[in-house]
């Protein structure tokens, strides 16, 4: 159980506190809710460079990385197609210089054409290193568009293309500024050796006076039930073959989520999954396979994909993954084996609660879905989940015409009918 106190300033910004006083750390988090879904589709991958361009200093503070460093405090960020989200650690006594950072640039944030200019290159280089130059980098830039054919995921996070990021301009920037890093549109979680009266002080010093912008409510095209199976074969330059199947699942607030992560675990998580066991150790077919549930706060993808052993057919490989999914369909899981998978998931959620970081961006993230508290009911959801269920969404998920197909063929090698 993760307590906290939560209270709201006057220009909306949403305040969690969690007090844990075994470490003499704090975290700072501050979760805005805008990612890539948010975006322009034709000015793509504007959530990521933003997220750089928050470290580029604010009006008052032009470095921000030094003067954090001074008080023994580390930070980083994450964008998701869904979130953007920044945190500090620290020692506890020295809190309040992360709140006046935070604040700071959530207030003022220095817009100069020269920071523009070196975080665009920054995230050039990286759509480059990470996403075209590198195997199977560029299969987030096939596969999503494959999939979804409305809703804004059908883009990655890095953005559609290298031209979006280029072309950027200094009125545009600010444009997505003022749209979204608003204190109503932001979840701000402090936890470590604090307390809650002295925090909420010190939030409402920093904080208390940024003037609120409302933000627009989302409203986003939503995407239409699949009804054909999707397929696309590339040849590149990668190691070997490889294969994505995709398939359109709940979203984050419905129930059948809980059971088809289970199913994800039930797949691939250990060396005694089912996929590793039958597919790596025992028929030899491929050298690698996963399946994992994207996670996603809309529509989600769960991902089935592998890369077949040196003389496999891709067709061969193919069929060998739908089996192990047609299984689930049609025979009910063990019990024994089913529990096996439900404990993983109990002890995951419980060496989390062990991180103060994690139970901040944790608690930000439940805040974000509607509810701080649901982040303590999570295993009970998980925990009364039956083998029916299991196998009632697996037939309703796993069906080809559900299905997009992604195949690498390596150019190195025969190119195989798949």
């Amino acid at each position: 159980m993760v307590n906290y106190s939560k209270f709201v300033l006057a220009n909306g910004l949403r305040v969690l506190v969690h007090e844990d006083h075994t470490t003499p750390m704090a975290c700072v988090n501050v979760l805005y809710d805008v990612g890539a879904r948010d975006e322009d589709p034709e000015r793509t991958g504007f959530a990521h460079l933003f997220e750089h361009l928050m470290f580029g200093g604010s009006v008052n503070i032009p470095n921000y990385d030094e003067v954090l460093q001074q008080v023994g405090g580390e930070n980083n960020a994450f964008t998701s197609n869904d979130i953007t989200n920044y945190y500090i650690t620290l020692p506890a006594v020295n809190l309040e210089t992360a709140l006046w950072l935070e604040s700071d640039r959530m207030l003022s944030l220095a817009f100069s054409e020269q920071s523009l200019e070196v975080q665009r290159q920054v995230v050039i280089e990286e759509f480059k290193q990470r996403y075209l130059n590198q195997p199977y980098g560029d299969v987030w830039l096939k596969l999503r568009p494959l999939a979804y054919k409305a809703h804004p995921y059908r883009w990655a996070t890095i953005g559609k293309n290298i031209e979006h990021i280029e072309q950027a301009t200094m009125e545009e920037v600010k444009q997505f500024f003022e749209t979204f890093y608003q204190p109503s549109n932001a979840i701000l979680v402090i936890a470590g050796d604090v307390k809650v009266e002295e925090v909420k002080a010190l939030v409402e010093k920093w904080f208390a006076t940024i003037p609120d912008h409302p933000v627009k409510k989302r409203s986003l095209p939503q995407e239409s039930p699949q009804l054909a199976a999707r397929r696309e074969s590339v040849e590149a330059d990668v190691p070997v073959d490889s294969i994505y199947i995709a398939f359109h699942g709940p979203d984050r607030h419905h129930d059948d989520y809980y059971t088809l992560d289970l199913v994800s675990d039930l797949l691939s998580r250990g060396s005694s999954s089912r996929l590793y066991r039958a597919l790596v150790k025992e028929q030899q077919l491929f050298v690698d396979v996963n399946a994992y549930l994207m996670g996603s706060v809309d529509t989600n993808l769960f991902v089935v994909e592998g890369k077949p052993s040196e003389g496999v057919d891709v067709a061969q490989a193919e069929q060998a993954l739908w089996e192990q999914l047609d299984r689930l369909k049609t025979e009910l899981v063990g019990e024994k084996e089913l529990e096996k998978v439900k404990n993983k998931v109990e002890s995951t959620m419980v060496f989390a609660e062990l991180s103060i970081l994690d139970k901040a961006m944790n608690l930000a993230y439940f805040e974000l879905l509607g509810d701080a508290n649901a982040y303590n009911t999570e295993v009970a959801k998980y925990a009364v989940i039956s083998n029916s269920d299991i196998q009632r969404v697996s037939a309703e998920i796993f069906r080809a015409e559900n299905s997009s197909t992604l195949i690498y063929h390596a150019k190195n090698q025969e190119a195989h009918v798949g």
